[in-house]
């Protein structure tokens, strides 16, 4: 797993892949939050916090995760590749996982950077420093556990199509309905409008991001997670 791992991550980064990633991620939640003049600009807001960040990033995660993840296994099957490393002495757990963490690890490093926009706050506060730390630790818990299914979603949807393009539209098109698709529903379920709510990722985001740490929210992340590598699994073995 761990081979697999490194050679992924040095493909991201042998190429613009990782870098284009890392400064889109970037660049835009920067010019939304820091530069253009409106709702979710923080010099504008008047509180010291971060919410703006945590409303936009899960959205750009929906089409820049399907990004990365999208020539996991259609590349593969593309120039043959997965034939060689299916006669490795490595299990499709191994090659499913390494990929799969080689991906979330990009994530994190495009992320890890956007720990100066809590500093940045903190010293714009009067007084300086005065947010609500659990909320900040649990929204970046949140965005960790959503990235982490994301990139679940994609690594099943490159297995879906040798086509990178159809890849790519799968994963964004499962990643929005699962996150928000409940939430658009749920006015159409009456009595059940708060259990339908409750079975979309952005009910589950939004409960990390008040700052509890509810174990129900982290193992619906987990399932779901678990439930897209499994089925990844099975469309390998297939395959």
């Amino acid at each position: 797993m761990i081979a697999i791992l490194k050679k992924e991550l040095n493909s991201f980064f042998s190429t613009p892949v990782g870098y284009l990633v890392i400064a889109v991620f970037l660049i835009i939640n920067g010019l939304f939050l820091w530069v253009f003049d409106g709702d979710f600009n923080i010099l504008n807001a008047g509180f010291s916090d971060l919410n703006s960040f945590f409303f936009l990033a899960p959205w750009i995660f929906i089409f820049l995760i399907p990004a990365v993840t999208m020539r996991m296994f259609s590349d593969e099957y593309n120039t043959g590749t997965i034939e060689i490393l299916k006669t490795k002495p490595i299990s499709d757990w191994q090659i499913i996982l390494g990929k799969y963490f080689a991906s979330l690890l990009l994530i994190v490093i495009a992320v890890s950077p956007t720990l100066i926009y809590v500093y940045s706050i903190g010293k714009l506060g009067n007084p300086s420093f005065n947010f609500d730390s659990g909320s900040m630790i649990g929204s970046y818990i949140g965005l960790l556990f959503l990235a982490s299914t994301y990139t679940a979603i994609g690594l099943f949807a490159s297995m879906l199509s040798q086509n990178q393009i159809i890849a790519f539209i799968i994963a964004v098109c499962l990643s929005l309905f699962l996150y928000a698709g409940f939430e658009t529903m749920n006015s159409l379920f009456g009595s059940l409008e708060y259990t339908v709510q409750k079975t979309g990722m952005a009910a589950h985001f939004k409960s990390l991001a008040r700052g509890v740490i509810d174990t129900r929210d982290l193992i619906y992340f987990l399932s779901i997670t678990m439930f897209f590598l499994i089925l990844t699994k099975f469309r390998l073995e297939r395959e």
